[in-house]
């Protein structure tokens, strides 16, 4: 098998030639630093995994009712101002040599959130770029795309406007003005695939988001903020003939019956506790068997303490333990929990190495 065929397989839910072994998006700061300033494509070739990639090329249109103007206020800062008919808001991001976060929220005082419906612009999608980076990837594994807005997912995407903190005390203190937010992030997001998502070029798109996993919020809030808008992303994705994958890095054992419920085909990160999860070695066989006996698995891999800092013995036995458990009978696809950023380049050949002895 190629390895696209050998992923699609898995993510079907069947059994493949052997282990599909990949990583969770490579960073810009780790391709710079460990891989010689390798394209990401160029460095799954490099190490000899399975490529996942993710390429998300929306395109923003000018309006004049959206008028951004953005400064630099001091080193690694970008300002945002922008003038709406109806009044003004503003954002700010920082960054540094590893990634980049926001360190100002869009959203500030509840009526925001009816500036933000009324005039921030109708994302568009460059399909002819999508189809491109798709046809460059050939077999060399699968394409993913992000749905509009921070991430795919309406609650992370809220969070990501308005603060975590502030979203979770606001959905105890005035719970229907968070189920308007989510609401209006909904509507933008299904007008999306309604219009530019039938028959794009990509394998698999991403919903969901940290920010909806249980070590962040309770499986009630989870049941009352996530569940009923995610469940319309994804019956909306699946009309327009795409496979979803659903990203809760953090905590996922409390919310595995919301998770099934959801409609997504695939369920990832199965992050260890090492790295922020609760599906410890033990966990792995009681997941394989509720949530893996109906989705596709993606993930488990803790890439900082294995793939980071790891032995060879360590990597080995890890990749081995994940295959007899989350890999048994198929419907699996090995890959580092999440993101990494310094994890050295003969590492992740052994675990490409090793992945491939895992034959089914």
């Amino acid at each position: 098998m190629t390895s696209k065929e050998r992923m699609l397989v898995a993510l079907g839910g069947g059994i493949p030639d052997r282990l599909p072994a990949t990583i969770h998006q490579w960073q810009d700061y780790h391709l710079r630093t460990f891989m010689a300033g390798m394209t990401d494509r160029e460095a799954f070739r490099d190490v000899g995994l399975d490529a996942a990639i993710t390429r998300s090329p929306f395109v923003t249109p000018e309006t004049a009712s959206w008028s951004v103007r953005v400064s630099h206020p001091g080193p690694g800062r970008t300002r945002n101002e922008i003038e709406t008919p109806d009044g003004n808001l503003s954002f700010e991001t920082e960054s540094n040599e590893y990634t980049s976060w926001i360190s100002e929220h869009l959203i500030k005082n509840d009526g925001d959130v009816d500036l933000y419906a009324a005039h921030f612009p109708r994302i568009g999608l460059d399909r002819e770029l999508l189809r491109r980076d798709y046809d460059a990837l050939g077999d060399d594994g699968i394409l993913r795309m992000f749905i509009i807005g921070h991430q795919g997912g309406c609650w992370q995407d809220a969070c990501e406007l308005y603060g975590t903190e502030q979203l979770i005390m606001a959905s105890f203190d005035k719970p229907d003005w968070v189920h308007h937010f989510l609401a209006v992030l909904l509507e933008r997001k299904l007008e999306f695939i309604a219009d530019h998502m039938k028959g794009a070029a990509v394998d698999l798109v991403e919903t969901g988001g940290g920010a909806s996993s249980s070590t962040v919020i309770s499986p009630a809030l989870h049941e009352a903020f996530c569940l009923p808008y995610d469940r319309k992303l994804h019956d909306a994705l699946h009309a327009v003939g795409h496979r979803v994958v659903y990203h809760t890095c953090g905590g996922m054992k409390a919310i595995v019956p919301q998770i099934l419920r959801n409609g997504c085909d695939v369920s990832e990160t199965l992050s260890p506790p090492g790295m922020g999860g609760d599906i410890a070695a033990e966990d792995r066989a009681m997941i394989k068997s509720t949530l893996g006996a109906r989705l596709a698995l993606v993930g488990g891999l803790d890439q900082n303490n294995i793939l980071g800092r790891g032995s060879r013995e360590s990597i080995t036995a890890e990749v081995e333990n994940l295959f007899s458990t989350f890999g048994r009978s198929g419907g699996y696809v090995m890959s580092a929990s999440d993101h990494f950023f310094d994890v050295p380049r003969e590492n992740l050949v052994h675990y490409a190495s090793v992945a491939r002895s895992c034959t089914y």
